[in-house]
């Protein structure tokens, strides 16, 4: 698995032609897994090993891409926790009991043995995907502590995080044992992963963008290295990504990540010139461009790989998620465009 090219690319080794998976590939995009999904809540699959493997295999073999990404959600570990929750349709994440007093967070389930058993599920689902990608890498996956306590915090999606900001602001205390709780919860959850067989991690951290860097650093950054902590002791590409967060971009790497992702914000060539020498890079056509013309679309693939050939390693991927409404075979011919290419590196 170590020769895999999208794991060499992220480890800085660039090989001849470029690698590419996409966030959010399994999933509603796939008439195969609406047709599998059919009657079982989001979390319910999640938490179902056969059918988790089955719905993290199917764009692997359908798309042709270089990856896997282990298909879960940020809120599975709270779940298996023990914590009410659920993914209303049209709604997102949403929690029985926010998560706003220091009452609360008391109340917050201790993380031993009862975890370690209810993450099996997991556990078996990553053997059952390992087994079937055979030589394909599976990239595990978590929830980077301040989004995770966000929905905690704000009990649901939120535009502007005003409760979970003011909560970080005002009670410092009480949101550092939230954040702390979180860290842990996600940290375990990607090690489970990485030993059954997971070859590189990512942590997403979808609404950092709306920090600024002394917010960060002062109050989520500990968190999310806390969290990677948890597998810095493993072989494994550590992968960091941020929706909005170009203003991050070196206090997140710095929080333990060996990669960086970057959205379709800001140019990958600009990027390399924030971060430290010898990054490697993932990212970014703007999914935007799926619902455009082929010629826009190889265009803008063209443009991310010229903006990435300056990295020491660079995984193609989309600057954020793939949105439902995308045509399949959209995808499944930009992965074969992309596969066509050449970095000029190797």
């Amino acid at each position: 698995m170590a020769d895999a090219s999208l794991l060499q690319e992220l480890r800085g080794v660039r090989t001849a032609t470029p690698s590419v998976w996409f966030m959010r590939q399994a999933g509603r995009s796939l008439p195969e897994y609406r047709e599998l999904r059919e009657g079982t809540t989001m979390l319910d699959a999640c938490v179902r090993p056969d059918m988790a493997a089955e719905i993290t295999v199917q764009p692997v073999r359908r798309h042709r891409v270089d990856a896997g990404i282990f298909f879960s959600d940020i809120v599975v570990p709270a779940r298996q926790a023990g914590l009410a929750v659920e993914i209303r349709p049209g709604v997102g994440p949403v929690f029985e009991h926010p998560i706003r007093t220091a009452a609360d967070v008391d109340a917050l389930p201790a993380l031993g043995d009862d975890y370690e058993a209810a993450l099996e599920p997991i556990r078996e689902a990553v053997r059952l995907t390992v087994a079937e990608l055979g030589t394909t890498p599976l990239i595990g996956f978590a929830g980077a502590p301040f989004t995770v306590a966000s929905y905690m915090v704000e009990g649901g999606p939120s535009r502007d995080h005003l409760r979970t900001r003011a909560l970080m602001r005002s009670q410092p205390e009480v949101w550092a044992r939230l954040a702390a709780w979180v860290s842990e919860l996600s940290g375990r959850f990607l090690r489970a992963q990485v030993l059954e067989g997971a070859s590189a991690v990512q942590l997403f951290d979808s609404w950092v963008g709306a920090l600024g860097a002394e917010q960060y650093l002062a109050h989520v950054q500990p968190h999310s290295a806390a969290a990677l902590a948890h597998v810095a002791d493993l072989p494994v590409p550590r992968i960091h990504f941020g929706v909005g967060a170009a203003h991050l971009l070196t206090e997140m790497l710095d929080a333990g990540a060996t990669v960086m992702g970057v959205d379709h914000r800001l140019r990958l060539d600009r990027a390399l010139e924030i971060l430290p020498a010898g990054t490697p890079v993932q990212g970014n056509i703007d999914p935007a461009v799926l619902f455009t013309s082929e010629q826009a679309r190889f265009a803008e693939a063209r443009d991310v790989l010229a903006a990435g050939a300056g990295a020491s390693g660079h995984v193609v991927n989309l600057g954020h998620g793939v949105p439902p409404e995308t045509d399949p075979q959209v995808l499944t011919d930009l992965v074969s465009f992309l596969h066509e290419q050449e970095t000029g590196r190797a």
